[in-house]
Order: structure tokens, then sequence, then C-alpha cells
């Protein structure tokens, strides 16, 4: 097979595999990124980064939009078992696929790379491990979306509901074009959406692979680890917060559907009833007396967020 067949026969193969989503970056899209986040780093006669996609069902979320299951639903069917069984599932078989072929194949989780455990470099000129791939540039870079001002990483079928994963291989693919057109339209729902006021609307910065980068927003994450309005956190991911079922990101959700902008469509719309939201004492904020942001700053004195590695509310 020349590289435009095997790239085609390995997206037949990951579909066969349950993916939802795959793509196809270069590694030459990864020159000038830094050592810790290069996949040549981890992999030096890598030529292909192949991106897979497992979507999050609409259905997972529906718990935490009703404010009436939060673990049993999204936490394990959107978050933790999507990542570690399904899509692990999805990675393992393609990559054995990839090596019977007689390429060399490294399966990598798609986790972020904030607070994750470092140690020390084992020769001088090779960075610290662990080396982790920053997912979401990946994957603008193998065509399937791209980060939204909120923070999200948005694709055309499903907005911000899909978790990644990567193989790094040595089999020269043809790959796919740079995502470069624009889904998220800016709105400020997930600024509003955010009781805390942990996204800065005024503080922008770029993310995204050169020549078709966005501006982001700054996300104070240590707010986001004390919310109770459907952020999360699970084992072995760092400090970084998840906030796809947050009420940011289910404001997010909601307007890209409205939009007509994921093309995995449903009969009835997603937000059927009006959107809840409490303090970071799990108070309903109509009826709390002190105002969300007091709420945020005196968060740590009494002794909210001291847990954070729960779902979505503390148990």
């Amino acid at each position: 097979m020349n590289r435009t067949e095997l790239a085609a026969h390995l997206k037949d193969r990951a579909a066969q595999a349950r993916a939802d989503l795959v793509g196809i970056a270069a590694v030459a899209r990864f020159d000038g990124v830094p050592a810790d986040q290069d996949p040549r780093t981890i992999f030096p006669e890598c030529r292909s980064v192949i991106v897979l996609g497992r979507r999050i069902l609409r259905g997972a979320l529906r718990g935490v939009e009703e404010g009436t299951s939060f673990g049993s639903t999204y936490g394990t069917f959107g978050y933790s078992w999507l990542e570690d069984n399904f899509l692990s599932q999805t990675t393992y078989d393609v990559t054995c696929h990839i090596e019977t072929l007689g390429f060399e194949a490294v399966p990598l989780f798609g986790y972020p790379q904030e607070g994750m455990p470092t140690g020390r470099p084992v020769a001088p000129g090779k960075p610290a491990p662990n080396v982790i791939l920053d997912v979401a540039y990946a994957a603008q870079a193998a065509g399937l979306g791209e980060p939204g001002v909120g923070g999200f990483f948005i694709t055309p079928r499903f907005g911000t509901r899909q978790r990644f994963a990567l193989i790094l291989t040595d089999a020269d693919l043809e790959a796919d074009p740079v995502f470069t057109e624009h889904i998220c339209g800016n709105c400020g729902a997930c600024f509003k959406a955010c009781p805390f006021g942990a996204i800065s609307a005024d503080r922008l910065k770029p993310a995204g692979i050169p020549g078709a980068e966005r501006q982001t927003a700054v996300v104070d994450n240590t707010i986001c680890a004390r919310c109770p309005n459907g952020a999360m956190r699970a084992n072995g991911r760092g400090s970084a917060v998840d906030r796809i079922a947050a009420a940011c990101g289910r404001a997010c959700t909601v307007r890209l559907e409205e939009a007509g902008k994921c093309s995995n469509r449903f009969a009835q719309p997603f937000r059927k009833r009006a959107p809840w939201a409490v303090d970071l004492f799990q108070r309903p904020l109509a009826d709390a007396p002190a105002t969300a942001a007091n709420a945020a700053a005196n968060a740590a004195d009494s002794g909210c967020g001291r847990n954070l590695d729960t779902i979505g509310q503390g148990r």
C-alpha cells in the first residue's frame, strides 16, 4: 500500500475499533513545539501522529444537566471509563494492527499536561519524563477541530463532546489538512454561565497550530477545581479540571446545537429546563446570602475544595 492507501486503511480499521473521529498529522507540524510536547522526544523515528476520538454521549451529560446524577453518568461514561476503558481499547486495537503491518506504534493517553508528575532527565539534552503531548494541538493538526474561546476543543461533529488518544508511528501516512474553519462564534455563553467568573473574557491567549491559532480565554483552574456545578477531576490526570459537564461546558453545548454547528443532531433540544447553579457551599445561588465572588474568595478558608478528587460534587 502507498501512503494514501495505508492512511485510508488505518482509518477504516479505527472505525471498526469504534473510533468516532480519526485524523492524521505529519510530524513536521510539531516543529517548534517545546521538547516536552514533541512526539519525536518520545519516538524519534515518528513520521505520523494519529489522533483517535470517541464521542461523549449526550445522554451522559443528562444527569448533570438536571443536577441529579454526576458520577454514575458523566463521571464514568463521559469521563474516566470513556478514557480509561472504551477509548483505550480502541487505541490498543488500532496500535496492534499497525504493528501487525510491520510499523512501530506508540499509544498515548490524551491526558492534559498540567500538574502531571515529572522526574529527572535521564541524559543531557533530554527533557524530564513524562513527556505529554498537547492533545488539542495534535487534534487540530490532524484536522479534527479547533480550540474555542472558552478553552474547550470543538469539533464539527460533536462540539465539545469527545475524548482523544494518540498513536505515534514510523509509518509514512498521508496527512489530513490542518483544521482552519471557525466553529466557535465567540458568543460568550461559557463566560456568562460560570457562577464564579473563572473564565476571563478580557484576558486572551493564542492556542493551536501556527497559522490557524485561536484566541482562548485565560481560565482560573484553582476556581474550577472547587466548582460544584459539574466540573470534575479523576485520578491520574494531574491538576487539570474537566469542564465539559460544568455549567460553562453545558452552556457551550446548548449554543453549538442551537446554532446547528454539530452534525450529531437530536430530535429534542439538550436544554429543556432552566439551568441550575449552586455556590461553593452547594446552596442554590438564588438562595445564597453570599455572592458567587465572595464564595470563591472564601472557599479555601471555609474548607471548600480540599477534597478535589471527587466527581462533580463532594461525596
